[in-house]
């Protein structure tokens, strides 16, 4: 029965071990019992932190009369998508295929070689118990008509895999052109882009940002301001404690999801980061300090790396840790302070979310305020956090997911090198030594690991894209070889394994599970597409490694990307950033010095890179540190080497000299 989920690594399987349906993993053992049976597949994917996907477990798979139905009539498989982004890839393009829309818990119903014939997301209970009978109907007396509708949607699936456009070489009008996308796209009042529910649009503010910087193009920085301040001082952001919502169900950033991802979090690390640093801007620099912090203390497991999700729910009620009225204020900060932030936090008697209840949103700026002011609201954020840290407290999917884990390297070494933060420099070595030392098994990655056990689940493009790049930053980070040795290592397997014609990737290798298609999907959405993830991983290790044959082929893959980038940037921006970085070359700096750490050259070297620059600082000839090589002081003196396409300037000594080669 259910206990096949006790021992899943996914805590989302784990959640539904004591569910009276008799579930499966996913497995070849679980499709030859539908073979025998003779009885269709319903495979139900989800996560640990989505709402509606509890919604769904509690109205029907608790319930002992579904739960009767689907083992009677079905062989009933639970997936993590988290887990197995392969297997939720299929069936999420056959699921939009199909209803022109998808979303979790996403609801698939199969014939027993896997071919869909019926998908569909969230269904309530007397819905669900009437399709369970429809189905089952259709299986027995329509059989030819299922499985022919079958194979139609795995015609479609197949059909949308590697889909993108005709190469178009990556061009300065393209971005430009992407640029002014976004532009007509762009909410001005509220920030961000489109309407609800709002997402924040994280890789394109990381291509803005870029193109800024290569560009001054004042309407790209300005976008990206805006929907950082406004997301700041949304109900999208915690106001006490730090991290991103995975989105807000308005258009105004104010009532969010509360599910809190990784992903998210370590991408806009990135974002309010590299805003702080082109604009010195106050509120970014307190926005990237305080994420990082809640990376750190909040996801960080006992066996090292970074969880993947706090969940949306607490005992069950949606927001219930975070949502205040004002009389709860009160009580905890007395008569003078509970009005006062009240007013500040906009905590309404109507209430701005449910039951009366308000999400906290930032009301006012406060970060450029009086300084007996900004005393004043750090101590009611600390009186009021240590009272919501009496309440229950949602639920935290522990599983350290490969990928993930590699977007929070990359964005806290960014930040550790540009703010000072020992913290941040620290966790991104650590996380890095737990892929490197946990999750690569014999030359390959696993994608997940549980409790320092490392899961079967084999990694995915993205994996293989997020860590390599990880490994680059790491490299930049510490001078040590070994980390530049490991990305080279896994973009090897990459370009073997999951190559495609044409420039493209396939996400999975050419010898992983075999599925109904092969996915490749090539659009940037909550992550980075695997595609654009080992374009920026390419692009980074050419740099530092000067071999150009990586170079080449980030070249092939984005011109595979390019219509994409043109025509619907909002689901490219991962792919354009890593665009905006093969214009500017990328930039290689290499600063010989005794002292890297504190060096002034050094601190002007990331300070006044340009987009996707590597830097590289150590003592000349350091081993295992190309960029290194053949460098040396100057009159015993720090030099500053900067190249672009393996072609060098002469060294300079001073910041003004390397700003000024830097800006030119």
């Amino acid at each position: 029965m259910a206990n096949r989920l006790v021992n899943a690594t996914s805590p989302y399987l784990q959640q539904h071990a004591d569910n009276p349906v008799d579930w499966w993993q996913w497995s070849d053992e679980a499709f030859a019992e539908a073979r025998r049976r003779d009885v269709p597949v319903l495979i139900s994917v989800g996560y640990a932190a989505c709402h509606w996907c509890h919604v769904m477990a509690h109205e029907s798979f608790q319930d002992e009369e579904v739960a009767a139905l689907l083992n009677d009539g079905f062989v009933a498989i639970k997936v993590d998508r988290e887990e197995r982004p392969d297997v939720d890839a299929v069936y999420m393009t056959a699921t939009q295929a199909m209803t022109g829309q998808g979303g979790w818990p996403m609801t698939v119903f199969a014939a027993p070689d896997g071919s869909p014939f019926f998908c569909g997301t969230y269904f309530p209970r007397d819905t669900f118990v009437r399709l369970l009978g429809s189905v089952r109907k259709a299986w027995r007396e329509q059989r030819e008509d299922v499985l022919q509708q079958g194979v139609a949607v795995v015609e479609a699936v197949a059909g949308a895999q590697l889909s993108g456009g005709p190469a178009t070489p990556v061009s300065a009008p393209l971005l430009d052109t992407a640029v002014t996308t976004l532009t007509k796209e762009h909410d001005t009042t509220h920030g961000g882009f489109g309407g609800a529910p709002k997402f924040p649009p994280h890789m394109n503010l990381l291509f803005l940002l870029r193109h800024h910087r290569r560009t001054g193009s004042s309407d790209a920085l300005e976008m990206v301001r805006h929907t950082c301040e406004q997301m700041a001082r949304g109900g999208i952001y915690d106001q006490l404690a730090g991290g991103f919502a995975r989105y807000a169900v308005d258009a105004t950033w104010t009532v969010p999801h509360f599910e809190k991802m990784l992903y998210d979090n370590a991408l806009l690390l990135r974002v309010y980061t590299q805003m702080w640093r082109l604009t010195g801007d106050v509120l970014a620099r307190r926005v990237a300090d305080e994420t990082a912090a809640f990376l750190l203390r909040d996801l960080t497991t006992p066996a090292g790396g970074l969880a993947s999700a706090l969940d949306a729910d607490t005992a069950g009620v949606e927001g219930l840790t975070y949502a205040w009225t004002p009389a709860e204020l009160t009580t905890v900060l007395g008569a003078d302070d509970g009005p006062w932030a009240a007013d500040l936090f906009r905590v309404t008697e109507a209430g701005t979310f449910e039951h009366g209840r308000s999400v906290l949103v930032l009301g006012r700026d406060i970060d450029a305020a009086d300084p007996d002011l900004v005393r004043r609201w750090r101590d009611v954020r600390a009186r009021l956090l240590a009272a919501r840290a009496e309440r229950a407290q949602p639920a935290r999917d522990d599983k350290v997911v490969a990928s993930w884990n590699g977007l929070a390297v990359t964005a806290l070494a960014e930040h550790g090198v540009l703010t000072g933060s020992a913290p941040s420099r620290d966790a991104a070595v650590a996380l890095a030594g737990t892929l490197a030392d946990r999750h690569l098994v014999a030359g390959r990655l696993r994608r997940v690991s549980r409790d320092g056990a490392v899961g079967e689940p084999a990694g995915v493009l993205e994996d293989y894209g997020c860590v390599a790049e990880a490994f680059c930053a790491v490299h930049q980070l510490t001078g040590d070889g070994r980390w530049l040795d490991l990305a080279g290592q896994l973009l090897d397997v990459a370009l073997t394994h999951f190559a495609a014609p044409g420039g493209g990737f396939y996400d999975t290798a050419d010898d992983a599970e075999r599925l109904v298609a092969r996915p490749a999907d090539p659009t940037d959405n909550a992550t980075p597409s695997g595609r654009s993830a080992i374009c920026a991983a390419l692009v980074s290790y050419a740099a530092l490694s000067g071999r150009t044959r990586y170079r080449q082929a980030a070249d092939e893959a984005l011109a595979a990307a390019g219509s994409l980038i043109a025509g619907h940037p909002r689901f490219a921006g991962y792919a354009a950033a890593v665009a905006e970085a093969t214009l500017t070359g990328p930039h290689e700096i290499a600063v010989a010095t005794t002292d890297p750490r504190d060096d002034p050259l050094v601190t002007a070297a990331h300070q006044h890179a340009t987009a996707g620059a590597v830097v590289v600082a150590g003592r000349p000839d350091q081993p295992g540190v190309p960029l290194l090589a053949g460098r040396s002081l100057v009159e015993g003196g720090p030099a500053a080497y900067v190249c672009r396409g393996f072609v060098c300037d002469r060294p300079v000594t001073t910041v003004p000299e390397l700003a000024a080669l830097l800006a030119g």
